[in-house]
């Protein structure tokens, strides 16, 4: 049995602890609303891209379509993008990602690809390095990050957009987390280039109702510009949602650690009583002893 001062230490460092995760708990939750409100207000904005990019692609095939929108023709090297957070407690929010990147990992070198990963989060190159570290080709860490802009997403895509101009990849997926709820962020994959597939996955093809379309400029031109774009916002989407789940989960997590901290107080506060009322019944009982001998 411990004694008083180690149950004494012990409680002491349990209360030291739930006010840590107190804190951490109200700064997820103050952090939560404005994550919350730059990830729902990205959607409708990345779902009017989607829409724009599917009218044009109905309008465009042949040689003449972008690269970028009909990929290299191959589906032979795929490149992962999994993002994650680059900090932990917060439950298993990064696990559930790395998991699903694993999984798609393992489908594809079954299918025989090539796969190559670009980390976004130190936590999925912390978990992936043990079994793939020969596939990460770099790793981008966010947390020196003061704001997740269209400047940051643009540097990403801009660095998928010159290893795919360089032939490193042929298929290109994101790998990250949709926030549903506080309580609730599930994985998702979503395919970046070529654009093309995404579009035909995601978005439902408008109905022109038999009219026909003349751009200015053409097709091409509008393509040019309206792809690069469209890889970033689906990058900034991606990133703004795994934001907003980092701080449910954690804020979720650090709650639940804050229970379970006073769940252990309460506990020890109970064995300390118990061996104190013991160590005092002891004595008593030896000086009551001692005065009958006499």
């Amino acid at each position: 049995m411990a004694s008083l001062k180690e149950l004494k230490n012990r409680i002491n460092s349990v209360k030291s602890t739930q006010k840590i995760t107190k804190a951490m708990q109200m700064v997820a939750a103050a952090k939560l609303r404005k994550a919350q409100d730059a990830a729902e207000a990205a959607r409708p904005y990345a779902e009017k891209m989607a829409a724009v990019m599917a009218n044009l692609s109905n309008a465009i095939t042949g040689p003449e379509a972008p690269r970028l929108l009909v990929g290299t023709g191959s589906d032979d090297v795929h490149l992962l993008v999994v993002a994650t957070a680059d900090r932990g407690l917060c439950g298993g929010f990064n696990t559930n990602i790395v998991r699903r990147a694993r999984e798609r990992i393992s489908a594809l070198i079954t299918e025989g690809k090539t796969v190559k990963i670009l980390c976004i989060g130190k936590k999925g190159y912390d978990q992936l390095k043990r079994l793939h570290s020969d596939k990460i080709i770099e790793t981008i860490e966010l947390k020196e990050v003061k704001s997740l802009d269209s400047s940051v997403a643009g540097r990403i895509g801009e660095k998928i957009r010159t290893l795919f101009d360089a032939g490193e990849f042929d298929v290109c997926q994101v790998i990250s987390s949709e926030f549903v709820s506080v309580i609730s962020q599930k994985p998702r994959t979503q395919t970046l280039i070529p654009a093309k597939e995404a579009i035909d996955e995601s978005v439902e093809r408008p109905d022109l109702k038999g009219a026909v379309y003349d751009y200015e400029p053409d097709e091409e031109s509008i393509l040019s510009v309206l792809l690069p774009r469209y890889v970033d916002t689906v990058i900034l989407s991606a990133l703004l949602e795994n934001s907003a789940g980092e701080m449910g989960a954690r804020m979720a997590a650090m709650d639940n650690a804050t229970r379970n901290a006073g769940e252990l107080i309460d506990d020890l506060n109970l064995e300390y009583n118990r061996s104190r009322q013991a160590k005092i019944t002891k004595e008593l009982i030896e000086i009551i002893s001692g005065a009958e001998a006499v």
